[in-house]
């Protein structure tokens, strides 16, 4: 009669089939879930966050006249100028509904200092404004130019870029796409 292996050593090799199963189960499934939640999480808050800037350049527009591109100046604006404080404590008459133009967060309430960065790689937004230029040519009687004016437009149109890569809003270069967003 042969003698059989040990028993030690079919339990080693159980345990050892148990760890490599598991090692597989959490390379193959649960680790690709967990990356594609974080990067649906980021791309989310990242358009809210983005959508929240759309909201406060119309406001910036609304009280200045134009657009801006300097994100501190913007999110200053947004901290401590009082017709925002108004537009996100107001209530419509008409619908009583608030008349808060700001979207909330995944995370919670709406942070003015959260407009700075991306949540993902934690770089600024890209903000740009247009900047065109017309020229008007002064021409007297006789035919000779008496001089050429030159006039420069800052801010009429405003783009607004993800450094991740999730989204831009606005267009510099067409009005019918100022305020548009790219995943809407």
């Amino acid at each position: 009669m042969m003698k059989g292996e040990p028993w030690y050593l079919h339990f080693v090799l159980y345990a050892i089939i148990a760890v490599l199963v598991f090692v597989l189960i959490k390379v193959a499934y649960l680790d690709p879930n967990e990356v594609i939640e974080k990067e649906k999480y980021f791309k989310q808050e990242s358009r809210l966050r983005m959508s929240n800037l759309r909201s406060a350049e119309r406001l910036w527009q609304a009280k200045y006249g134009k657009f801006t591109d300097n994100l501190d100046s913007l999110i200053t604006f947004v901290k401590t100028d009082k017709s925002v404080k108004q537009a996100m404590e107001g209530i419509d008459t008409v619908t009583k509904k608030s008349t808060n133009p700001f979207i909330n967060l995944t995370s919670g309430l709406f942070e003015p200092d959260s407009l700075f960065f991306s949540p993902k790689s934690r770089q600024r937004y890209l903000v740009q404004v247009d900047t065109s230029e017309v020229a008007d040519t002064v021409i007297d009687r006789r035919g000779r130019i008496v001089k050429i004016d030159k006039i420069r437009t800052i801010g009429q149109r405003y783009f607004i870029s993800c450094p991740d890569g999730f989204g831009t809003i606005g267009d510099l270069r067409s009005d019918a796409m100022k305020n548009t967003a790219s995943w809407e």
